[in-house]
């Protein structure tokens, strides 16, 4: 569905103030998502800023940490000054080290796409020990990895707003699922910086003096551009190149990641190739080399005529006829390119369904753009 854009004399920043005070003014709780992201600090400073001026009411607040094991230092160090902050004007902060199901990108190989935070089995390899103050159990989780941290946020924090970070310019998804409204009423989630770039971040960050997690500066050093900047458990899809760094500066902290992922070696060998969908140069040069591939047929050969021969992960084989619905509904308007992304995104995992999503979207996009053009019949 197209997103209407429209011009405002109000600034981003003045704009995300109004919609936080009038979130307040309707007397409800308000649940704070913190992930010491850039994204969540900026939310953060703004509603501790309103607290302090009086502005809104900081007794119907509650900030939520979510710790998922696997976080940078500098990560977990903007997250206990935030604790500190918030509880300094009486705010509860919540820290929560359970054992949720995760997403692993470097799992492909043993055929999951999964591990779980904090899991008790696992003790003796966790990366670190989790605070003294950490929350460890919760009744609403009967046993570990029973579901991830988003599910869990839902059941158990629905009496309330949860307020968000998410910016609708980080990703095609998110542009679409939130840019028409700054407030979901179907889930109760609230984003007061939907509208936000990245340079108006960046600014806000600049000109309040806020102290960021330092790996930002080190993955940008690495090559990571100031669009992709986005801080994600270490085996997600987004961050698992900033491994590379780790190893090279931090002996300790990539032994004990390893230890926990033994696959995290992979990263290593392969971060700049399609093993994490990275469309480098020198991939692009092998594959014009070599004879063009049919990926129309080969997507129809995994998804109808030969998938057993296929190693896929289970979590997206588990989503298969999704998959399967897509290539049916798009047939005859789907290109190669598209073909690609869907043939790729099946074989390297796409557990969230990112993929997927963002190509149900493209494929029309690009069928409506083209009969505009004069391109398709």
């Amino acid at each position: 569905m197209p997103v209407k854009k429209m011009q405002s004399t109000m600034n981003v920043l003045e704009a995300a103030k109004g919609r936080i005070k009038r979130l307040f003014d309707t007397g409800m709780k308000v649940y704070l998502s913190f992930s010491s992201g850039k994204d969540s600090l900026c939310l953060a400073s703004l509603t501790y800023d309103l607290i302090r001026t009086g502005e809104i009411d900081g007794k119907q607040l509650k900030v939520i940490f979510i710790d998922e094991e696997g976080l940078y230092p500098s990560m977990v160090e903007a997250s206990e000054r935030w604790k500190k902050n918030f509880e300094s004007v009486g705010v509860p902060f919540l820290w929560y080290c359970l054992p949720f199901k995760q997403v692993c990108v470097i799992d492909h190989l043993s055929s999951s796409e999964s591990w779980i935070t904090w899991e008790p089995a696992a003790k003796d390899r966790w990366m670190r020990d989790p605070p003294p103050y950490a929350i460890m159990s919760h009744p609403a989780l009967k046993y570990p990895g029973q579901m991830n941290y988003q599910t869990f946020c839902g059941k158990v924090f629905n009496d309330g707003i949860s307020m968000i970070g998410l910016r609708s310019t980080e990703s095609l998804t998110r542009y679409q699922c939130i840019a028409r409204a700054s407030f979901d009423k179907a889930t109760g989630k609230f984003y007061p910086i939907y509208d936000w770039s990245d340079n108006d971040v960046w600014l806000y960050i600049k000109e309040r003096g806020l102290e960021f997690p330092e790996i930002y500066m080190r993955l940008y050093e690495a090559g990571v551009s100031k669009r992709q900047l986005r801080l994600c458990a270490f085996f997600g899809d987004c961050t698992t190149q900033g491994l590379r760094w780790i190893a090279e500066t931090d002996n300790n902290l990539w032994q004990r990641i390893e230890r926990r992922e033994p696959n995290a070696y992979l990263v290593l060998l392969y971060w700049d190739s399609e093993m994490f969908r990275r469309s480098s140069r020198k991939r692009k040069e092998l594959e014009e080399e070599q004879e063009e591939k049919d990926y129309k047929a080969l997507c129809k050969d995994l998804l109808f005529l030969n998938t057993e021969k296929y190693t896929i992960a289970k979590d997206t084989k588990a989503k298969l006829d999704s998959w399967r619905s897509l290539f049916i509904k798009s047939y005859g308007i789907a290109t190669q390119k598209h073909y690609k992304t869907m043939y790729e995104g099946i074989l390297y995992g796409d557990p969230k369904m990112r993929v997927l999503r963002i190509l149900w979207q493209e494929i029309y996009q690009n069928y409506n753009e083209g009969i505009k053009r004069g391109d398709t019949a």
